[in-house]
């Protein structure tokens, strides 16, 4: 069968198939066929004939306990619910979606909530769901199931009705109120679930904060933040993080005290013997805040935080170290965290040698932070290349190592493409600032190791090593500095792409340039 005429007749065939279905019993055969035929038949056919997609009797015999029957029934109507719009579902489904969101086959649960994740998606059918209290209260509910995919779209199709007023008020405003804190009830995990899901509700604007906190669910959160339980602090430190990623977040946190109150438990921290639980994720919120807000405001009020990172990077702890590189690399990532850090003087030197040290000795996941915070550390974008800046990020670099280039070309030859992307966004991070190009291009060998394609073998590599070549490319000062033979060859790999490769053929004359 080819052709339109073939696909019609595929589609005639379904139908038919459909038919046979709704009649019989027990129609394990035609659900088989009728399986195969929908997985063959184009999407647009299906379309054409939505109107006479009679899909209730699928639903029906979802309700027997039947594991082939309904695995089969679940992946017919995956495929033709598709072809249906999602405001028909949401009119004439109703009933369905509804015993489906309560069925005890997560598969079913899945197929219901992907079809009201299409109709929060449609502003003509999402009025349909919200005038359905039934449904949204099962909805709700699928949050406290075991299975976490069923309480993830859950989440995320409460979270987009959300976005709009009429979704906030059927939220906040009605007895749903109740039944989430019900489902909150169910266990720690759950409550967590939740938790996300309001911080995400709150982080779109300050009226769905404002929602949000009258429901008194963010100020339960915040009690947790700051409750007895290490390992409940440890959890919610992060939902507060993602609250303060906006604006209005971070207003809220700060007037009701909460910065403080996380400060203050940064502070007693040393005389509690189970603080490293939840110091990583405070020092992390930390870190966040001042590269949002301002690193040099947020040092100043809160110096307890710049105290404990160079604290932690002293530590033998091996999780204490990464959450402190992580910390630096993030404070460090804009100017003015840079110049906050380059006020401590010495001892941000003394980091600086430990950072190198780990770079060259640490597990690989470590070594890793560690490359990414150095190259955080000393990226510069060209307009804020001023004298100073570039003075302060070479005796930065010189601090890292006796001969920092070869140590960090020493990492990237070792064999994993993870280490060696990780190397390269270190050499791409200063390539465009002329110190590092005098220094590289001194160095025996460097710059024919950045022409040599054959370096790299799979694309990740390929492509941080692209990155590294544009860099030194499109810098002003690279022709003067590498010389214009080797800018021409910059520029031919350039735009030759990541992936070139060599025609044979040319080899034979390639040593008679």
């Amino acid at each position: 069968m080819s052709g339109p005429a073939g696909a019609g007749k595929m589609a005639a065939q379904a139908l038919a198939l459909l038919r046979e279905v709704a009649r019989l019993e027990a129609p394990l055969e035609e659900l088989r066929a009728l399986q195969s035929v929908v997985q063959a038949v184009p999407l647009r056919e299906l379309r054409e004939q939505a109107a006479e997609l009679h899909l209730g009797p699928l639903f029906s015999l979802l309700n027997e306990n039947h594991r082939e029957q309904i695995t089969l029934c679940v992946s017919i109507l995956e495929r033709l619910l598709q072809a249906v719009e999602p405001v028909h579902v949401a009119r004439n489904l109703r009933v369905d979606l509804q015993r489906g969101l309560t069925h005890p086959d997560d598969s079913v649960k899945i197929l219901t909530l992907s079809q009201v994740g299409r109709i929060v998606e449609n502003s003509d059918a999402v009025t349909e769901i919200l005038n359905n209290p039934e449904l949204l209260k099962q909805i709700v509910y699928c949050i406290g199931g075991e299975n976490l995919s069923v309480a993830k779209a859950a989440i995320k199709s409460l979270s987009r009705i959300s976005l709009t007023q009429a979704g906030l008020e059927a939220l906040f405003e009605s007895n749903l109120l109740d039944d989430l804190k019900t489902v909150m009830k169910t266990n720690d995990i759950v409550r967590y679930r939740v938790y996300e899901l309001i911080v995400e509700i709150s982080s779109v604007s300050s009226e769905s904060l404002n929602y949000c906190t009258t429901s008194g669910l963010v100020t339960q959160l915040l009690r947790e933040l700051t409750g007895e339980d290490v390992l409940v602090r440890a959890t919610c430190i992060e939902m507060v993080t993602s609250l303060a990623y906006t604006y209005h977040g971070r207003q809220y946190l700060a007037q009701e005290g909460i910065i403080d109150q996380i400060s203050n438990i940064i502070v007693g921290a040393d005389s509690d013997p189970f603080s490293s639980f939840y110091l990583p994720g405070f020092v992390k919120f930390f870190g966040n805040l001042a590269v949002m807000d301002s690193p040099q405001q947020i040092c100043e009020r809160y110096p307890v935080f710049v105290e404990k990172v160079f604290e932690m990077i002293e530590s033998q702890d091996p999780t204490m170290i990464g959450v402190a590189v992580d910390t630096v690399g993030i404070l460090g990532s804009n100017v003015e965290g840079k110049q906050v850090l380059q006020k401590t003087g010495t001892r941000f030197e003394r980091l600086l040698i430990r950072i190198g040290h780990q770079a060259k000795n640490a597990s690989m996941e470590l070594k890793i932070r560690c490359l990414d915070a150095i190259s955080s550390l000393l990226y510069l974008p060209p307009e804020q290349q001023t004298d100073d800046l570039l003075r302060m990020t070479e005796s930065w670099f010189s601090c890292l190592s006796r001969d920092p280039l070869e140590l960090f070309r020493g990492i990237s030859n070792q064999p994993f493409p993870e280490l060696h992307c990780a190397a390269l966004k270190v050499f791409t991070a200063i390539a465009n600032q002329p110190w590092a190009q005098k220094l590289m291009f001194n160095s025996p060998g460097f710059v024919e190791y950045v022409m040599d394609r054959s370096v790299e073998h799979d694309k990740a590599s390929k492509d941080a090593k692209y990155e590294l070549v544009k860099a030194l490319a499109n810098s002003k000062t690279i022709a003067e500095i590498f010389g214009n033979p080797n800018y021409l060859r910059l520029r031919t790999y350039l735009s030759e792409g990541p992936y070139y490769v060599k025609p044979v053929s040319t080899t034979a004359v390639e040593g008679a340039d």
